[in-house]
């Protein structure tokens, strides 16, 4: 990878990890790591194109349908594609079917761009994750070879023990916060051959743990607020991004916001 790099345009695809969950501003919208990384892109390059089409939610298949076309036509010098999280997290999940879509989706979009990035998204350390943790890790070899087989770079933040770290997490335990989007877009730009400017892999400082009562008033907080409409939507097919349209759905030149 070419150090120092220039990037005219960049096309983010994928749910709510791209969509920038939990990063709130104060308006009320989400920026997230792909804005941050778009943002910097923006400083090197004058006319600076960016698109956002992902949307909280999505599983594989629909990030198929809905973004992949949009994405490859844009024909742009970056494109980010993170996705098959979603469905991994479902209580029951068909991993041949996950693995297709997502190597239909790479089969699409790498010859479209001028270079395609893959991820090995973040995983929260505790023990709701464990279950779900020998389908991620399939997922992510899979993601692997793809880049292999069609030279796409891979962001490794699962490798990255300080994104375990539950305090760069949101009370939701599903989505990063402000500094954790951060971080990756500081990966994202590292793996795209620009100088570093952080150490996205630094570890937080060491914190106090929170005493027994703390813990389950937290614990309490999250099943009732999170953990069970989370639930309850997995069980009836329902989605948080149903009817919902991509923050950025042209590829058009990035403003600050």
């Amino acid at each position: 990878m070419e150090i120092n790099a220039t990037y005219n345009s960049l096309v983010a695809v994928g749910d709510s990890f791209t969509e920038g969950m939990s990063d709130l501003t104060p308006d009320g919208s989400y920026r997230g790591w792909a804005d941050v990384l778009a943002a910097r892109l923006a400083t090197r390059s004058p006319g600076f194109r960016y698109a956002n089409l992902a949307v909280r939610g999505k599983l594989i298949g629909q990030i198929v349908d809905e973004q992949v076309d949009l994405a490859a036509g844009m024909k742009a010098d970056v494109v980010t594609l993170v996705g098959g999280l979603n469905d991994t997290l479902r209580p029951k999940v068909d991993m041949i079917r996950v693995r297709d879509l997502l190597t239909e989706a790479v089969e699409r979009l790498a010859p479209s761009c001028g270079q395609l990035v893959l991820m090995r998204s973040p995983g929260r350390n505790g023990p709701v994750m464990e279950r779900f943790r020998p389908r991620m890790e399939e997922l992510f070899e899979h993601i692997d070879t793809l880049a292999d087989r069609h030279g796409a770079l891979v962001v490794d933040l699962y490798g990255a023990p300080s994104l375990g770290d539950p305090r760069l997490w949101d009370v939701d335990r599903l989505h990063l916060t402000a500094d954790g989007h951060r971080r990756v877009a500081e990966a994202v730009w590292q793996t795209l051959g620009l100088a570093p400017e952080a150490d996205w892999r630094e570890p937080l400082p060491p914190a106090v743990r929170p005493g027994w009562a703390s813990r389950r008033i937290a614990d309490a907080r999250f099943a009732k607020e999170h953990l069970g409409p989370w639930i309850g939507r997995r069980l009836t097919g329902r989605s948080s991004g149903d009817g919902r349209a991509p923050k950025r759905p042209e590829l058009l030149p990035y403003e600050s916001e």
